[in-house]
């Protein structure tokens, strides 16, 4: 496995960084033996970093592969969507509880659209920088699908890393293209950001030419790591792999082959249109019939939608 640094934070980041919310209750819904094993062979190749949120309910997989290896080899990011000083409080606070850790080494704020959004969470944002300060968080930044939510991170010296979606297609960038997003993530990486990608398979609509999707994003030169969701030991493999520039076995290609996968929403949808409000690609509508429907050309599939359904009726699968 290779690593690099990330940014100027002096974390050493695997260049593959396993994203758990394709384990966790918004997707695969792993067991937590069968999530925590998977996690735990992906550490033993080399992957030293571990992208997860507050809402991904993924945590107690992570506390529970802290217990079987070295705790300070794994560098773990988490993301909020806490808005003021009180609220980001107790979501760090939630995150060191159900880690079982005493700090975050990385803390987002979650999904920030534009410097306008960013203000908005200043107050979110100062605690952090002060828990940066304490000891409590190692780095901090903000995750984002838009082009304007990275340079939003730019002349800001309190953020350390920036986490944005990109792909070889631009699948999911919002106002903005793939040259755009691009652009933007140079330029935070020329003032020492920290940078790892999201969505390097567009949620799955990249599936048909995942080799090269993902040895596009692994080859920019100001990534450190690439997050990508996995579920099979086959997939672990395949991504180590490419993360290291290597070629796929023909073995582990077959075998790491994925279907794939769609939003689905289930008959007794009562159209009550939380799943809509949350989108952040607009990809959900309530129809005439006054159910929900799904845009899959703009779904990527991240099943934060699944996270708010009242009647649990959104699957990923």
């Amino acid at each position: 496995m290779e690593y690099c640094t990330l940014g100027k934070t002096g974390l050493s980041v695997s260049h593959l960084c396993f994203g758990v919310l394709t384990i966790g209750p918004l997707q695969a819904n792993l067991p937590l033996a069968e999530g925590v094993a998977l996690l735990e062979y992906a550490a033993s190749q080399g992957v030293n970093f571990f992208d997860t949120a507050e809402d991904y309910g993924t945590y107690p997989y992570l506390r529970s592969l802290r217990r079987k290896v070295k705790d300070e080899s794994l560098i773990i990011a988490s993301k909020s969507y806490a808005v003021t000083a009180q609220e980001m409080s107790v979501s760090l606070d939630r995150a060191r509880k159900e880690l079982d850790r005493d700090y975050i080494d990385i803390f987002l704020l979650h999904e920030q659209e534009s410097a306008l959004t960013l203000q908005g969470h200043h107050q979110a944002l100062e605690f952090l920088v002060e828990a940066r300060e304490k000891g409590i968080v190692r780095a901090v930044g903000l995750s984002t699908h838009t082009v304007a939510g990275v340079r939003a991170v730019l002349d800001r010296p309190e953020i350390d890393v920036v986490h944005p979606l990109f792909n070889i297609r631009g699948l999911g960038i919002l106002a903005g293209s793939r040259e755009a997003m691009l652009d933007a993530i140079k330029s935070a990486w020329g003032q020492g950001k920290g940078v790892y990608l999201m969505k390097a398979l567009g949620g799955g609509h990249l599936l048909h030419q995942a080799e090269q999707a993902l040895s596009y994003a692994f080859g920019q030169e100001c990534a450190a790591s690439v997050a990508v969701g996995m579920q099979t030991r086959a997939e672990i493999d395949c991504n180590v792999a490419l993360a290291c520039g290597l070629p796929v076995p023909e073995r582990v290609r077959a075998a790491a082959a994925r279907q794939d996968r769609r939003l689905h929403i289930e008959d007794w949808c009562e159209g009550c249109g939380q799943c809509a409000e949350i989108c952040p690609q607009g990809a959900l509508s309530l129809g005439d019939d006054g159910k929900i429907h799904v845009v899959e050309s703009s779904c990527l599939l991240c099943g934060y939608c699944a996270g708010v359904c009242p009647y649990f009726c959104v699957k990923v699968y």
